[in-house]
């Protein structure tokens, strides 16, 4: 414990603080990158070799619903199987006890993404279509397109690479310490440079099991609601995560003293006397530490010149220990005598 005059308190200029239990939360900031949802892009490649006779789909970036019509594709296999299901419906509507032979080549047609409107137009025509309409079985915007005109292609080759923009994801960084921190399904909100003042509403939906070595931080994926198509894959976005903490126990940041090795608080006790406690603090919240062990509710601290209390307080300690060191000595002499 170390005395302090009242004058010297103010020409040193003490302020003091106090413990004190409030409510607070956590707020983590980062900046992340907006790309699309994994589960939402779609490669389109046909079940049927053939040639391209009608394109159109004919640029990247266009927008297509599922049901559009991509393209019509040309394929002698095509042909003999439609050839094959009418001689089936001629034969079981002679014969009677055929139906065998109509399913058979019926589900044929279906394993090649022939739907049942295009069959029933088949079976009410009456007739071989030389050609087949290839429909988007998605909705989205066209990242890559790998169709030409006339080209010839062959089962499995991915035509079209399309994305659904209506929910995206995003990533960013999160340093190691605030990791904890960090749960599934909490929620964040992101703001854009081009849209200054709106926030976007989204969540924590992975945490990677993993930190990058050099930056020590993990990476964090956020989805995001996307309706109206502003959040594009590519953009940065300003991202805030609201942690809350509870009711804790805190001082103030000014209040503690961090030698490297320890963390000390200056305890007020009353005229002009004042104590150096080791201190237990959990994370820093704004301006305030939450305390874990070492101080109670209520207890005043001194939040400024702390550090001129504390040497004082250490000085004190060394003359002491000096003054010790003195008295044994003089006692050592004066037994040799």
């Amino acid at each position: 414990m170390v005395q302090v005059s009242l004058e010297r308190q103010q020409l040193i200029g003490v302020k003091f603080g106090q413990v004190e239990r409030k409510s607070i939360e956590k707020l983590i900031r980062t900046v992340g990158r907006i790309d699309y949802d994994e589960k939402r892009l779609v490669t389109i490649s046909p079940k049927i070799g053939g040639w391209i006779e009608e394109l159109y789909v004919n640029f990247t970036g266009k927008y297509v619903r599922q049901g559009e019509p991509l393209l019509t594709i040309y394929s002698p296999e095509l042909v003999s199987a439609q050839e094959e299901y009418l001689i089936a419906l001629r034969t079981a509507k002679a014969l009677g006890d055929h139906d065998f032979l109509v399913e058979s080549a019926k589900r044929r047609l279906k394993l090649w993404d022939i739907s049942d409107e295009q069959i029933k137009e088949l079976e009410q025509r009456g007739q071989v279509a030389k050609t087949l309409t290839l429909h988007s079985p998605f909705t989205g915007f066209v990242l890559e397109r790998m169709a030409f005109k006339g080209m010839n292609v062959m089962p499995g080759m991915a035509l079209f690479k399309l994305a659904d923009l209506s929910t995206v994801w995003l990533y960013a960084d999160i340093y190691e310490y605030e990791l904890p921190l960090i749960r599934l399904g909490q929620e964040a909100l992101i703001e854009l440079s081009y849209y200054p003042g709106d926030f976007f509403r989204g969540q924590v939906i992975y945490i990677y099991p993993y930190l990058d070595q050099t930056t020590r931080t993990a990476k964090i994926r956020f989805q995001f609601p996307n309706p109206r198509g502003q959040l594009k894959p590519g953009m940065y976005a300003n991202v805030q995560i609201k942690i809350p903490l509870g009711t804790k126990l805190v001082v103030p940041e000014e209040a503690i003293i961090d030698t490297g090795e320890r963390q000390i608080a200056i305890l007020d006790r009353g005229s002009g006397y004042f104590e150096p406690r080791p201190v237990k603090l959990g994370p820093k919240v704004d301006n305030y530490y939450v305390v874990l062990e070492g101080l109670k509710e209520g207890e005043r601290l001194v939040t400024s010149a702390n550090f001129l209390i504390d040497s004082e307080s250490k000085l004190k300690e060394a003359l002491g220990g000096m003054g010790g060191m003195h008295e044994h000595g003089s006692m050592g002499k004066e037994s040799k005598q």
